[in-house]
């Protein structure tokens, strides 16, 4: 399937090169249709969703929740457990924060793994500062997959909370997360999946993986930056405070206090991110015709010719897993190639990519990346391979 004329940036030049861009993990491209959605708005709507009677208001009200409603089908959630963030990060944080300060005390335990990225780790810490809580880690084995029996074992009494990435952002690796539900939920423990890596790659039914949360991000799928999604199940989200506060989520105010609305809106104060979270419908969208239409295999295509590179290491070997390769040349730093690399138009990853835990246990203190989308092809990869040949030869 080859949509590479639905990104105008792709006809674009890098640095006199045709643009070959591998760091979608990071950042998808966005398509023109995306693009134009979040330009509707400001061209037709224009107006303050939720506070005004007036028909620009209105139209941008109506097309505000016809957005959370596609993004909760997209996800096979209901339009109440849908809260718009500015990003998953913020979505993390407001489960940490709202959901940990009422249900974590002294010695509880939050179990995350070491593959976690900073922004699934660093919440947790801050909560357990205010709380007396600690974090207990499960450590990935050598293939970059999780131990089930380990994680069974660490499934004691003290633990309130598991929170965990669908896929890592180095490995690649997709974790078993319904399996890993299913044995929290036996042992009533709430579970929090990350959803950052996983959504842009492969279609999730929240009622089916039976998580308690699940946070994803808009511009790792086509969509804008700026907004992210919280989805979180009903009797949860009610019983939560808001995470934050201001106009558009309360009930009463008085001199002395406030009650809140009902949710999701008690979690949205403030004027929301209307623009971004209107196209990000319209991305959801697209991705769902690519996840449909795709037959490019690119991620074993990939993992094959990289594979065959003289003096490459690549971290992780799961079998099932998205379309990233994380990697070392040896003799020449991943800062040095990623720039060499550049120089040939190539847009890749260099760095410890907010995982410096795992980049520790991998004994390392950084590594290349290079992650590829749907507008990606064999050839694509082919061109990467070629390059980082002519790379060994000259950098060595």
């Amino acid at each position: 399937m080859d949509i590479k004329k639905d990104f105008p940036i792709l006809s674009q030049k890098n640095r006199d090169k045709s643009l070959v861009y591998l760091d979608s993990a990071a950042t998808s491209l966005t398509p023109k249709v995306v693009v134009d959605s979040e330009m509707k708005y400001y061209n037709e709507y224009g107006g303050s969703v939720h506070r005004s009677v007036y028909e620009l208001g209105e139209k941008a009200t109506n097309a505000y929740e016809k957005s959370r409603k596609n993004l909760a089908n997209f996800i096979g959630a209901e339009s109440s457990e849908i809260i718009f963030t500015k990003s998953a990060t913020e979505s993390i944080n407001l489960v940490a924060e709202s959901w940990g300060k009422d249900n974590l005390k002294k010695d509880d335990i939050i179990l995350l793994t070491d593959m976690e990225h900073h922004s699934n780790i660093i919440p947790w810490q801050m909560i357990c500062k205010r709380t007396g809580s600690k974090i207990n880690y499960l450590k990935s084995k050598e293939d970059g997959t999780l131990d089930l029996n380990d994680y069974k074992k660490a499934l004691n009494n003290k633990v309130k909370i598991v929170s965990i990435t669908h896929a890592s952002n180095v490995f690649g690796t997709i974790n078993p997360v319904e399996e890993m539900i299913d044995l929290a939920n036996n042992k009533e423990i709430k579970v929090l999946v990350d959803a950052c890596q996983s959504a842009p790659h492969i279609k999730i039914d929240v009622k089916k993986m039976n998580c308690d949360f699940l946070a994803f991000s808009g511009h790792k799928m086509f969509g804008p930056t700026g907004v992210g999604v919280l989805y979180g199940k009903s009797d949860l989200l009610e019983e939560m405070d808001p995470y934050q506060t201001g106009g558009g989520i309360i009930e009463t105010v008085t001199m002395e206090e406030s009650t809140w609305t009902h949710s999701p809106y008690k979690f949205e104060p403030g004027s929301p991110m209307a623009a971004q979270a209107i196209a990000l419908s319209d991305a959801a969208d697209y991705l769902d015709n690519c996840l449909a239409n795709d037959t490019s295999n690119i991620e074993e295509y990939s993992k094959e010719k990289m594979s065959s590179i003289n003096g490459i290491n690549i971290y992780g070997n799961a079998k099932h897993r998205t379309p990233i390769i994380s990697f070392n040349i040896e003799g020449i730093h991943s800062l040095d190639l990623a720039h060499f690399l550049d120089y040939e138009g190539i847009t890749i990853r260099s760095g410890h990519h907010c995982c410096q835990p795992l980049m520790n246990a991998l004994n390392i203190s950084s590594c290349a990346r290079a992650s590829f989308y749907f507008y990606n092809s064999k050839k694509d990869v082919d061109f990467l391979v070629d390059k980082i040949n002519k790379a060994i030869k000259i950098l060595k």
